[in-house]
């Protein structure tokens, strides 16, 4: 028999830190393995609310409270001990359950989940949650529901606090679907489980539990504002001065850009920020970085983010380069639509992209194509010139009109 091979690695422990699914039932909707865990924990982690289900114990019981990482710390000076985490539902969606298992590893972690509240929607109003766009507002910006905004849409919205279905009928209106129907569904799977329903428009002044979930179901008006998430979005989808990527122009730059899920965007002199807020929109599993001097665009770009659904993108006021000095880590790519003639910008982006990283540039005037030349000579890259034609009136006739050239490079960082 072949003798086994000593890695010099000691053997894994075994999970010390389970995390638990819990709902509105409390003690009576866990599984055997679920309530077995929590009678079984030396210590308990969990809301005021969850631990209140739990009843008496022989655990030490902690209160998450609204500190995060008090609680993090909470549960590392019990590393070892027999610890069990209570969260809503399903912890891995859009529960505690990835940030846990990034702090502690997956190998410490078990998680035991329940239907959280976006099954538990889906299952009530008939509907298939892989059909559904599931957003969750809990202590994240309203707008994000704007990216999601279709006709025939379907949405399940995981409320942060009683105000909240009143605040998005309030959205849906503005935004021309004041005909839409939602359905909140509060305390989901308790005793004390409500649904009210009405449309945007005639939302009612009814109090509403912290605790609820909209379910929205978009109709849109005649004024409705609804926008592919296709790059190459009309001027007019963006508050702007004039100063804009053209569509056709910014639909072969994200081409180029080519976002993937989790990778991050510079978006150099980004104007109205129409080149970042589509990367994000093309994949919202991506960052993006919006970098721009002027105050008045940088109110437009957070007035774009908010009402094309991509609120979380980052806003840095500044001029390239010296502000990416307060920059951290490495973009995956970067575009510069603003400041190409500026060799010493295209020189501090470039030993700032990752390894393998695009570095896309766009260029008006004869001094911008200069410089791209020139880095181009150094750096390798391909360079395409853009010419678009839009059709307008030529007196009583109409002719193709044709919008200032654009050289475009693209290269990537060995």
């Amino acid at each position: 028999m072949t003798a086994p091979i000593d890695s010099g690695k000691t053997a894994e422990r075994a999970p010390w830190l389970t995390i638990v699914g819990i709902g509105e039932d409390g003690m009576e909707g866990l599984s055997r393995d679920a309530l077995a865990a929590v009678e079984a924990a030396d210590v308990l982690v969990g809301g005021d609310r969850h631990l209140a289900k739990v009843g008496t114990t022989g655990a030490v019981k902690i209160g998450w409270g609204k500190d995060f990482e008090a609680g993090v710390e909470a549960i590392r000076a019990h590393e070892g001990k027999r610890v069990v985490v209570l969260a809503s539902g399903d912890p891995m969606h859009y529960g505690a359950g990835a940030t846990l298992a990034r702090r502690f590893g997956i190998a410490a972690l078990r998680v035991i989940p329940t239907p959280g509240a976006f099954s538990l929607a889906a299952a009530r109003m008939g509907w298939s949650l892989p059909d559904v766009a599931c957003v969750t507002v809990h202590g994240r910006a309203l707008e994000r529901v704007n990216l999601h905004l279709a006709p025939g849409a379907r949405l399940i919205v995981l409320s942060w606090d009683g105000r909240t279905p009143g605040q998005l009928a309030t959205l849906l209106s503005a935004r021309g679907y004041a005909e839409s129907r939602l359905s909140v569904f509060e305390h989901m799977g308790g005793t004390d489980e409500r649904c009210v329903d009405g449309t945007a428009a005639t939302w009612p002044d009814t109090e509403i539990a912290a605790l609820n979930t909209v379910c929205v179901e978009c109709v849109a008006g005649a004024a409705a504002k609804s926008w592919s998430r296709v790059p190459g979005l009309p001027e007019a989808a963006f508050a702007h001065d004039n100063m804009i990527t053209k569509r056709e122009v910014r639909a072969v730059t994200l081409a180029m850009l080519a976002p993937l899920p989790g990778e991050t965007l510079w978006d150099i002199g980004a104007g109205s920020g129409t080149v970042a807020i589509e990367w994000l929109r093309a994949e919202p599993r991506a960052r993006a970085v919006a970098i721009e001097r002027d105050e008045s665009r940088l109110a437009n770009i957070r007035e774009n983010a908010g009402a094309l659904g991509v609120p979380e993108l980052e806003i840095v006021a500044g001029a390239a380069p010296e502000v990416l000095k307060l920059l951290e880590g490495a973009p995956d790519a970067v575009f510069v639509g603003g400041g190409v003639s500026d060799p010493a910008v295209l020189t501090a982006v470039w030993d700032r992209l990752k390894p393998g990283g695009r570095l896309v540039a766009n260029a008006v005037t004869l001094d911008a194509h200069e410089a791209l030349l020139d880095f181009r000579n150094r750096h390798g890259g391909e360079l395409t010139r853009i010419a678009v034609a839009r059709s307008g009136a030529v007196g009583r006739l109409s002719g193709m009109r044709p919008m200032m050239e654009v050289m475009q490079l693209r290269t990537e960082k060995s």
